[in-house]
């Protein structure tokens, strides 16, 4: 039993029961719709599932829905037994450990499960034992389109992930620099588990003693927790940026939660906000710290092709900074132990800008990966730092 997507538009058809079936191919990652589907149940072997996904072969999941988690574990397992190789640098290594994630995300996400529209415009699993995935898939995917009864065909990999993402965006992520508050993140927005980056944001000295006459700019606010941390040292006006409408919608939430919507603004903008807005005394920017291509909505946060958001960054900070103003950036330095930026790059940019360095404070991460020696690329990540460079521009 097997189906050919129809080419660009996003519908998926296959045979069963005898009939020709076709649905609605949802990806937030941005996956082809697969070519080929066989429809799978509990009495599917892994070892035969593994070799069908392999050759490119999708499977739609029909059997209990324990069992296709089941299956998925036992796909993964197989996956995991070819380890990426390690290249002879570390821009290598880097590289191959890419390919290999690229591969384990293809192949997992060939386990396919139906999604059904419900009245109301919601979303239900039509299987045996399915969680209600309703009020996940409203956050991440909004009202279905279409009939009752319709389906939508998903991966099982990234339902999970949506169900997972719900979870976070329910409970909340702890931030110690908000008093241990929390911060609410979205489907496809990062969420601020690394908190060495927002502690270096609530430890550095602001560019002026009267923290109430500071403007300053959050450049790409993501969930609006950098944003929150300034107004609660006190700064008058904080203009948040992003491009997504979902990190908009985000940031806007939290900045309400948390008490600061009076001093924070959430505009949508590209870098820096409009020139309506004039010029900072403060412009603060996070970007990915890798210069390299995302392949999913997600990993935006983290790969940056061609350091865009970076040179953009310092590109236009010296005509944004009010006079004495500062931007700090907050980057890892892992892009440099990798062997993908070197130092001496930056510094060329931020000289470039018309920009110069007046001070930089710096923080080990603390996630488990940074110590435990069987992670990948583990070399690099015992070396990192985090660093928060403050800038200014080379005239003041």
């Amino acid at each position: 039993m097997s189906a050919q997507s129809e080419a660009g538009a996003g519908i998926v058809s296959w045979e069963e029961g005898g009939r020709r079936r076709t649905a609605v191919w949802r990806s937030e990652s941005g996956a082809r719709a697969p070519r080929r589907i066989a429809v799978a149940d509990d009495r599917m072997a892994a070892d035969i599932a593994y070799k069908l996904v392999c050759e490119g072969t999708a499977l739609l999941w029909r059997g209990d829905y324990h069992g296709a988690r089941q299956l998925l574990a036992a796909l993964g397992r197989r996956v995991d037994r070819k380890p990426p190789k390690q290249g002879a640098t570390p821009r290598e290594s880097f590289h191959l450990y890419r390919q290999a994630r690229s591969r384990r995300a293809r192949v997992l996400g060939m386990l396919l499960v139906p999604l059904e529209i419900a009245p109301g415009g919601s979303y239900a699993v039509p299987l045996r034992r399915a969680p209600d995935v309703g009020p996940a898939c409203a956050a991440a995917y909004g009202t279905a389109d279409g009939a009752v009864g319709d389906l939508e065909l998903v991966s099982l990999r990234e339902l999970q992930g949506v169900l997972g993402a719900y979870e976070w965006r329910r409970k909340g992520v702890v931030v110690d620099a908000l008093g241990g508050e929390r911060i609410h993140p979205y489907h496809g927005v990062f969420s601020p588990v690394r908190g060495e980056y927002v502690d270096l944001v609530a430890q550095a000295p602001l560019p002026r003693q009267e923290a109430g006459g500071i403007v300053a700019f959050d450049i790409g606010t993501g969930t609006g927790v950098l944003a929150a941390v300034l107004a609660r040292r006190g700064v008058g006006r904080v203009v948040a940026t992003d491009v997504g409408e979902r990190a908009l919608a985000c940031a806007r939430e939290n900045v309400t939660r948390l008490g600061v919507a009076r001093a924070v603004v959430v505009v949508r903008a590209d870098l820096f906000p409009p020139e309506a807005d004039g010029q900072a005394d403060l412009a603060v920017c996070n970007p990915p710290w890798l210069p390299a291509k995302p392949t999913s909505v997600l990993e935006q946060a983290v790969y940056d092709p061609d350091s865009r958001m970076l040179r953009g960054f310092l590109g236009g900070l010296a005509e944004r900074l009010a006079p004495g103003g500062e931007g700090w950036l907050i980057l890892s330095d892992l892009a440099e132990h990798l062997g993908l930026r070197p130092r001496e790059q930056l510094l060329e940019w931020i000289a470039d800008a018309g920009l110069r360095v007046v001070d930089r404070l710096d923080a080990r991460p603390r996630h488990g990966r940074a110590s435990d020696p069987e992670a990948p690329l583990h070399a690099a990540r015992a070396a990192e730092t985090t660093w928060l460079w403050r800038l200014r521009r080379a005239a003041d």
